[in-house]
């Protein structure tokens, strides 16, 4: 099966040998997403929901190349800094969605790139 691989420039370029995101078939797997504005390559907010935002965000932005949105999100990872922010993460990411939630996993980790407090990644289909 062939696959595609999808940029924006209105979310933040890779930091490494990845792309932003890859589809196969009618399935979408998006990197990890962290707080990163795409023109100043700068983090955006100092606080986990602040980050939060902003990483869904960038993946509402990426979504949307391909005509996509929230709603066809299977699944998503979540990792954190600090299981402490779990709430504060979930208020917002859950103002995202209405319904039908996706899959999730929400783990904490030791450290993020660029020092984030959250990475989030997904897996999207249309």
């Amino acid at each position: 099966m062939e696959k595609e691989i999808i940029f924006s420039q209105e979310v933040p370029a890779p930091i490494g040998p990845y792309s932003q995101a890859v589809r196969v078939g009618d399935t979408y797997y998006f990197s990890g997403m962290i707080a990163l504005d795409a023109q100043s390559g700068q983090m955006n907010g100092t606080d986990a929901a602040s980050q939060t935002k902003k990483a869904m965000d960038n993946i509402g932005a990426l979504l949307a190349v391909k005509g996509l949105n929230y709603a066809n999100i299977a699944k998503t990872s979540i990792f954190l800094k600090d299981m402490d922010d779990f709430s504060a993460v979930n208020d917002c990411y859950s103002s995202y969605f209405k319904d039908n939630f996706p899959a999730r996993e929400t783990v904490q980790v030791s450290r993020l790139p660029k020092d984030a407090l959250v990475e989030i990644t997904i897996i999207a289909v249309a």
